[in-house]
């Protein structure tokens, strides 16, 4: 647990410094956040690469792999429409809009506040950041408990950049290929699922 309470002092020390002004005015946060995560990724990518058996993975499930990325829109989904019981403030379509974010919190909140409300924005932003960090810190205890794929399961989209390392780490290099492939399966359908749940509408 010593590496992930690491992270989370960065995060909040990053927060702290936020707060508190101390960093100069005009400071481009996108642009520095892009290039550490730029740098985080080709690393990540350098170890993935020079292991040989990584690869195996892909072989060896074959198209089974696919089911992973599949079981893990059909668990957030479930888990998403459960919140609605506990927080009844949301609508069943709300909470799932916000569950299909699958932690890609930059991009679904952008489609939800475009499509529905900048309030509903803000919650999706908030819970997909948290599933990204809940998932840094929880990792160890999640793969030690539920298995190599847990780490993947709770990163979402998340998996193939941010929570990569952590992934791989914890998981093994091998999974880290898995995570990749399950990562860009959920981000190429964040947007489309995420604008099905708020504007379909059924008829009769």
């Amino acid at each position: 647990m010593r590496s992930s309470l690491i992270i989370f002092a960065f995060f909040v020390a990053g927060i702290l410094a936020g707060r508190s002004g101390m960093l100069p005015a005009g400071f481009d946060f996108d642009k520095f956040g892009s290039i550490a995560l730029f740098l985080l990724m080709f690393l990540a990518g350098v170890s993935i690469g020079s292991d040989k058996n990584s690869w195996k993975v892909l072989a060896t499930h074959n198209y089974k792999i696919i089911w992973i990325p599949v079981a893990i829109v059909i668990g957030t989904l479930a888990g998403s429409a459960l919140v609605v019981l506990i927080v009844p403030a949301l609508t069943l379509r709300e909470s799932l809009a916000v569950g299909a974010g699958f932690g890609y919190y930059s991009l679904s909140s952008v489609f939800i506040t475009h499509l529905h409300s900048q309030s509903l924005g803000v919650v999706a932003l908030l819970s997909n950041i948290f599933r990204e960090v809940a998932t840094l810190l929880a990792t160890p205890i999640l793969v030690r408990y539920f298995g190599n794929l847990a780490g993947i399961a709770s990163g979402g989209a998340t998996a193939m950049d941010t929570t990569l390392p952590v992934i791989s780490k914890y998981s093994g290099k091998s999974y880290a290929i898995i995570a990749v492939f399950s990562g860009i399966f959920l981000t190429v359908l964040v947007p489309f699922l995420v604008t099905f749940i708020l504007t379909f509408r059924i008829k009769g």
